[in-house]
């Protein structure tokens, strides 16, 4: 069956007219043949929308007695027995009495949705839920009823009734909305001027985000690439250098300019992590853009410009605002730079903004990023053997008297530019070949001391040698960051493997792995921080080392995972080619956060199930074992009441004997559920005392037939430290079980030992045993084993015992009998230091 459509009329504020449209919407398609019913609306008294209600099906609402208040809600049961095409339930974000099907109106209508019913319903602005605070700082009203944002977002149609504040107030004055003894009131208060402004904003800008999600959603699925003006949509490039900020303010105030604007700024990154951007810069201006209303974006993109025109064709924009560029004017040789090509690019559909700034032609800093990876005493050493080699080479060829040759002296020459291109990189060695051509012509080619070249071919031999040392140089120092690279690519491949690892094992925990992040990337502190939403505070779920931050602004390096989670470090501004191994960690970061939460909500799910397993077998045992005793005693009373038969003395005593016998049953078997209770809640607290067995063991013994136990409790056994209340307790528990089971006139063997610090008390009975898979299933609550009876007990005798061992510190456990039967060891753990006084007997007694 097809998901029914919802048809949302949303209104500015409360009597502008949404159940009015509703109902006219509903005649009209009734006029068309469609069957169209009312499920629910809310006239409030209001003439002209009581008078809608005319001619309209109605559907009976149920009743509800709530606290001596009949209230009337939805009679969701009887729509979709009913099941029209369409049915109108006003107040979408209406809380339902309690005993209602749902706790709420929204989850009524999404039950007829999904039965395929169209529904058309209404709501107010200020009941949505994501603007519940924007609403009571604008009125002062806290709104209690309020309805999921997504709710009304897949809503297929959505239609603002709009007003405006000074024609609602008129309609209010005309007693059209409230009834006089409110008017003043409410006009005075909730329906200011400026709180009715407010709240038609919101409601525009609202439904103005919803259509802007379907066009994108339209130009997705028709593959449109243009730009569709419907919006100013201002895309801000940013390069992470200073500049960035003046380029946000100018964005800024171009969409102040028009209604609605928005600024979107975005940062281009190389996928290779080669840019001079600061990441505490880029923090910054992340920290401006949201600060002014606009939205921060991070883009891998090898071409910078294709990148960002690419971006800003996909968010629909309008305008592009871009920086002077910051190179100098010979480095316009390597190109026309970015804001040139995107300028040139942009097309007719795309306005570009280039901006001037202070940082103008003052150069972009590069290339730091491949020095800053050789360190600063290589690069040094790197400049000395570069230059200060050919110099030393010359003042020792030049009082050499062996003549090595021209092509000799080259070879020792590019055996330097060699050297300074491994030890000092690209910029090292290309100064060498400069420094030592000059050289090699001033004191090695004819004519000598002099920069002319008599020979021509020397003069060849010159441009080779420039030209190998420079490709020799290029080639060297290529391999030099192919190594580093691959180094780098394989420490961060060891990094992933170990992700991936934790991963699949699931043995990581948070603090383990934010610890692990604080190692690797060599940070004070670390922070998983969260929120519930844009506007609400952070908070932080797990966090390594002092003094760790709150805020992702405060922090040295933020790597936001998606929109409520990011991880925030401190310590120092990280590289951005970094970057990439840390947005691994703090994905792995948020997947460790939600298994965790999910291996809690599993241990609750499994207490629940448990809980809800103990109930229903509680209420399958106590069916029938608390009738019995019950049934029992109400018999004998009967038969003692009755005047229709003369009881003789042995009867009554009989009949008495019977009454005594249930009501002990029933006075055991309520003493177990009782008892079980307290073990399932935790509330058991021992009162451990040191005590002898003999003292304990007889007591519980009360219950049973003296025929049936052989008790065996040596008086020389050790002192233990217990709750005699709870040891008598399980002892009678494991007695009676053992009584049971045992066959008639075979007694149960009762018995005691020492073994080094423990006591074990032993309890042996003949009956039919349990198999080794069953021993620790007997020790579940509601557990019989085998054929017994029914009225033999609830099966709760030995989960009890238990419960009370292992609060005093012992344990339970089940052997079997030598010949046959079943032993229960109980091991309770000896006094320390106190041996077990023997009674001084009179002279007589030992006679």
């Amino acid at each position: 069956m097809a998901r029914g459509k919802l048809r949302i009329y949303l209104g500015a504020a409360p009597g502008v007219g949404k159940t009015y449209a509703m109902l006219a919407e509903a005649h009209r398609r009734i006029e068309r043949g469609t069957d169209c019913v009312v499920a629910f609306v809310e006239h409030h008294d209001r003439p002209r929308t009581e008078v809608m209600l005319h001619g309209l099906e109605q559907i009976e609402r149920r009743e509800i007695e709530y606290r001596d208040t009949v209230f009337t809600e939805m009679d969701v049961d009887a729509v979709l027995e009913r099941h029209p095409a369409v049915a109108l339930v006003d107040e979408l974000a209406h809380t339902n009495v309690p005993g209602s099907r749902n706790a709420k109106r929204w989850r009524d209508v999404e039950e007829l949705l999904d039965a395929g019913i169209d529904v058309v319903s209404t709501v107010n602005i200020q009941h949505l839920e994501s603007l519940g605070d924007v609403v009571e700082s604008i009125t002062g009203v806290r709104q209690r009823e309020t309805v999921p944002d997504e709710v009304v977002r897949r809503a297929d149609q959505i239609e603002l009734v709009d007003m405006s504040p000074q024609a609602l107030r008129r309609r209010m004055a005309h007693g059209n909305i409230y009834k006089p003894d409110k008017l003043d009131a409410a006009l005075s208060n909730y329906f200011r001027p400026g709180n009715l402004t407010a709240l038609r904003e919101l409601a525009l800008l609202w439904v103005a985000d919803r259509v802007d999600e379907y066009l994108r959603e339209y130009r997705g699925e028709h593959n449109i690439r243009s730009t569709w003006q419907a919006r100013e949509r201002i895309v801000v490039g940013l390069t992470g250098g200073p500049e960035g900020r003046t380029l946000i303010r100018r964005a800024a105030r171009l969409a102040e300019k028009g209604a609605g604007g928005e600024v979107l700024a975005v940062y281009i990154a190389r996928s290779d992590g080669l840019t001079s951007a600061s990441p505490k810069e880029l923090a910054v201006q992340r920290t401006l853009v949201e600060d002014l209303g606009g939205t921060f974006h991070h883009v891998i993109g090898e071409d910078v410009p294709s990148a960002l025109l690419e971006f800003a064709r996909g968010v629909n924009a309008t305008q592009i605002v871009l920086g002077v560029s910051r190179r100098r004017t010979w480095q316009y040789i390597l190109g026309p730079g970015v804001s040139a090509t995107v300028a040139r690019d942009s097309g007719p559909d795309l306005d570009v903004h280039i901006v001037t700034h202070e940082a103008v032609a003052q150069g972009r800093g590069l290339p730091v990023a491949r020095g800053a990876r050789l360190g600063r005493s290589r690069i040094i050493w790197g400049w000395l053997v570069g230059v200060a080699g050919p110099a030393l080479l010359t003042v020792l060829l030049t009082n050499v008297d062996a003549d090595l040759g021209l092509a000799n002296d080259m070879l020792l020459f590019l055996a330097l530019t060699v050297a300074a291109a491994m030890v000092g990189g690209l910029l090292p060695a290309l100064a060498s070949a400069a420094f030592g051509s000059l050289l090699l012509n001033y004191y090695f080619t004819p004519p000598l001391h002099r920069l002319t070249i008599a020979d021509p071919k020397n003069i060849v031999a010159i441009v080779i040698f420039v030209a190998v040392a420079i490709s020799v140089a290029s080639v060297v120092d290529l391999a030099a960051r192919r190594t580093h690279q691959a180094a780098r690519l394989r420490a961060e491949s060891e990094i992933l493997s170990f992700l991936a690892g934790s991963v699949l094992r699931g043995d990581t925990s948070l603090e383990a792995l934010l610890e692990r992040v604080r190692e690797t990337f060599g940070m004070e502190s670390v922070a998983l921080l969260e929120r519930e939403s844009d506007i609400a505070p952070w908070t932080c779920t797990g966090s390594v080392g002092p003094r760790a931050v709150i805020r992702p602004e405060d922090a040295d390096v933020d790597m936001p995972v998606g929109d409520h989670l990011a991880l925030a470090l401190s310590g120092r501004v990280l590289p951005a080619e970094d970057r990439r191994v840390l947005s691994a960690f703090a994905a792995q970061a948020a997947v460790v956060l939600d298994r965790q939460r999910l291996v809690g909500e599993a241990a609750q799910a499994r207490e629940l199930a448990e809980g809800n397993r103990i109930r229903t077998a509680l209420l399958a045992a106590v069916s029938h074992d608390l009738r019995t005793p019950l049934a029992s005693i109400k018999a004998s009373v009967t038969s003692l009441r009755s005047d229709d038969v003369e009881w003789s003395e042995e009867d009554e005593a009989e009949l008495l004997e019977a009454i005594e016998d249930g009501a002990d049953r029933l006075d055991h078997l309520v003493g177990n559920l009782l008892d079980m209770s307290r073990l399932q809640t935790g509330t058991v607290a021992p009162l451990i005392r040191v005590t002898d067995l003999d003292e304990v063991v007889p007591m519980a013994l009360v219950g049973v037939p003296v025929e049936s136990v052989e008790l065996d409790i040596p008086e020389t056994l050790p002192m233990v430290a217990v709750d005699r209340g709870l040891l008598e307790r399980a002892v009678a528990n494991l007695v009676e079980n053992a009584v049971k089971y045992s066959p008639d006139a075979t007694p149960v063997a009762v018995s005691a030992s020492a073994l080094g610090d423990r006591v074990e008390l032993r309890v042996a009975d003949r009956g039919p045993g349990v198999p080794d898979d069953a021993k620790e299933r007997i020790f579940e609550p509601f557990q019989r084993y085998g054929d017994a009876p029914r009225g033999a007990g609830v099966g709760l005798g030995l989960a009890v015992a238990r419960g009370f061992v292992e609060a005093m510190g012992g344990t339970l456990t089940a052997e079997d009998t030598p010949g046959g039967g079943m032993t229960m060891v109980l091991t309770l753990g000896a006094a320390p230091g106190l041996a077990p006084v023997s009674p001084e007997l009179p002279a007589w007694g030992t006679s």
